[in-house]
């Protein structure tokens, strides 16, 4: 299969408000259209089609949120701990705590089944713009233009899954002036391989997290099956013997979450002044939360562990996004650049019309700022369950076409797939996320609401949580797939008090939705505009904003300069040792005993952790580092903390992603894992 080249006529706006992208190595880009011109000047490397073709389908998206690579003929997935750690929370238990103290599967046969994850593999991409922009008239309003593209996209992912048999989605980009359909390969029987003991994977722990020098082992390894037998696999990526060097130019193929670098100066304020804050207070709520429900014991803290990182690692990121914001310097140069190009603009008869877009996006702002506090879900994995069987009830009884996008056909699969996941759900914790949930949404509409009336029932939220968590059935999946094939007839008549709630919640949710598709409708709308005067303007050296699609960026390995200090590119094994010694082996500086005890043999002087100018951001955890030759030589695991403001702007003086270098992983495969059987699979 080779990748279908899209015609140049695919237009490749400038996301960011100046001239052109620069000889920095800016970009996440589309494996459609890779910057080949500035890749060979700066360079001198041309990526070969075969290159491309061969990067592309090693990749792999995690759709728990994440990246990997297929690294062996038999389906050997690398990844990021963290990525995988959701996994290892749901197959622990109190008596093995995968999560905690690693796992290794001694042969496949004890490779252990991941109850919910899918696995995804780009197959192609194709331009379906003309389709998608053909459905929506002048003359509709924002419900109806919403819809019609909705129903345009929805058909032509049925027809593709109906003509391909691969997972279709269209994707939305440059604000909404293009689309893709992007077609995936399935993977849903996924095992685990092996995973390091979460000290390794996590060293540091929150301290050290989006900080460097680092100097962790964030790496697991699953595998993919077919018909109950390891995958074949044509396309993976070598271990490179020397992994990454100092200064040698490195590629990052991942899928980078959501970018917003097209985001106006009254747009950036609002996530400034508003958004984020909101956003940050909700996160260190839930921490709290989590905290206080694993000093209970040691088993609650073994059930909250993953939701306590997850959320730590939520609330620093989104910490150091607002730092960016709030920084007078990165303001005043979005400011400029914005009244350069509108006068641009506005000096330019033809182009008149398009600075209007900019009145529309800051008027949405005001809307969404009255939106923030308006909420109708709840925090709890049974509430979510029952919210999807409320909705899915209604939503299929509608024409495909006129579904919303979770509920479409194409997607039905993928939905079921979690709806039905054998993962525990525990009560104790469930009880906790949804009190607390329930004592929020009473403080941010006020305790005489009379929809906060209802849904407490007269009893305090701790006590309707309980009342609710110990009275549903949905713990049971038979119940799930009864009340699913019984469609809108079985929830109407359903007896039990989750399904009754999210019935009670249903019109509420139904109504914020509306009114959130109608603002991002009209925001769609505005950015196109604003997309197309920067491409009139600008012209066409660009690349999207990401999209949880998968990219390719690149740049050299190298240090920086931070507060005076040079930062080197790379730590080394030796010193992790002295970094727990300096710290005097207090949690969370504290190496596993498996470390300890094979110490002597170690070769202390093996990279560890280095970093690289590549542009990324959220999502691309996981991602393959490679080199020229397409050999693996890292995985990305973090960025440090000057690197979060890429969600709105890249710089490469002192941002920089930090990876995991692959002679580190397999020295610690060889030397402290005794894991030769995975080296052997992966060619060494």
């Amino acid at each position: 299969m080779t990748i279908k080249r899209l015609a140049r006529l695919v237009l490749l706006l400038a996301i960011l408000f100046n001239a052109a992208i620069s000889q920095a190595d800016e970009g996440m880009w589309l494996f459609s259209d890779l910057p080949e011109e500035h890749l060979k000047d700066q360079y001198g490397f041309e990526p070969s089609d075969d290159w491309v073709e061969h990067v592309m389908l090693s990749s792999v998206r995690f759709n728990s949120g994440g990246s990997a690579s297929f690294v062996s003929s038999n389906g050997l997935v690398l990844t990021n701990h963290h990525v995988g750690a959701s996994t290892l929370a749901k197959l622990s238990t109190a008596e093995h705590n995968y999560h905690q103290d690693g796992f290794l599967a001694a042969t496949i046969a004890d490779e252990i089944p991941a109850p919910d994850l899918e696995l995804n593999q780009l197959r192609s991409i194709e331009d379906v713009t003309d389709r998608v922009l053909g459905a929506v008239t002048s003359e509709m309003n924002p419900t109806e233009a919403s819809a019609a593209r909705r129903a345009a996209m929805t058909q032509i992912e049925q027809e593709s899954l109906e003509a391909t048999g691969l997972r279709s989605d269209v994707v939305t980009l440059y604000g909404g002036s293009r689309f893709h359909l992007y077609c995936y390969k399935k993977y849903t029987d996924v095992r685990l391989v092996w995973a390091p003991e979460f000290e390794a994977a996590f060293f540091g722990g929150d301290a050290d997290n989006f900080e460097y020098p680092r100097f962790c082992l964030d790496v697991c390894l699953f595998r993919v099956y077919e018909n109950d037998e390891p995958a074949e696999i044509e396309h993976f990526l070598s271990m490179s013997d020397n992994g990454a060097a100092d200064e040698e130019l490195v590629f990052i193929s991942g899928n980078p979450g959501r970018t917003e670098r097209i985001l106006t100066v009254a747009a950036l304020k609002f996530q400034r002044d508003h958004s984020l804050p909101y956003v940050l207070d909700s996160l260190r709520r839930r921490e709290i939360l989590y905290q206080q429900f694993g000093f209970e014991g040691e088993e609650q803290e073994r059930l909250s562990r993953d939701e306590l990182f997850g959320v730590q690692n939520s609330r620093k990121a989104l910490t150091g996004r607002l730092q960016g914001l709030q920084d007078p310097v990165l303001m005043a140069e979005k400011e400029q650049a914005e009244a350069e190009l509108l006068a641009k603009i506005n000096a330019d008869p033809e182009l008149q019309e398009y600075a209007a877009a900019w009145l529309v996006i800051e008027a949405l702002q005001h809307r969404k700022q009255e939106m923030l506090g308006q909420t109708s879900g709840f925090s709890s994995d049974l509430y979510n369950i029952a919210n999807t069987l409320a909705f899915m009830a209604v939503e299929s009884e509608k024409p495909n076409e006129e579904r919303l996008r979770t509920f479409r056909d194409s997607a039905r699969a993928s939905l079921e797939q979690r709806l039905y996941s054998p993962a525990p759900i525990s009560p104790e914790l469930e009880i906790a996320e949804l009190g607390d949930s329930l004592a929020h949404f009473v403080e941010l509409r006020g305790g005489d609401d009379p929809l906060v009336v209802q849904v407490l029932d007269g009893k305090s939220p701790q006590a309707r949580a309980a009342e609710l968590v110990l009275g549903t059935g949905l713990l049971d999946i038979a119940t799930r797939r009864s009340l699913a094939e019984g469609g809108k007839t079985a929830i109407d008549e359903a007896n039990d008090p989750m399904i009754e709630l999210a019935r009670l919640m249903e019109p509420e949710s139904r109504r914020l939705r509306a009114i959130s598709e109608e603002i991002g409708e009209l925001e769609r709308q505005a950015y196109a505009k604003i997309a197309d005067a920067i491409f009139a303007v600008n012209g066409t050296d660009g690349y999207p904003d990401a999209t949880f699609t998968l990219r390719l960026s690149f740049g050299p390995v190298r240090g920086y300069v931070e507060n005076g200090r040079q930062i080197p590119p790379m730590t080394t094994l030796g010193g992790a040792f002295e970094h727990e010694a300096s710290h005097g082996s207090e949690v969370p500086w504290h190496l596993p005993p498996s470390w300890h005890e094979r110490r002597d043999a170690l070769d202390l002087d093996t990279p560890c952790n280095f970093v690289c100018t590549g542009d990324i951001i959220g999502g691309n955890s996981g991602s393959p580092v490679i080199n020229r030759d397409s050999e693996l030589v890292g995985i990305v695991f973090d960025g440090n903390i000057q690197s979060l403001v890429g969600n709105y702007i890249y710089s490469d003086d002192v941002p920089r992603a930090v990876s995991v270098h692959s002679s580190f992983m397999l020295e610690a495969l060889r030397k402290i894992y005794d894991a030769e059987h995975l080296l052997e699979q992966l060619g060494l």
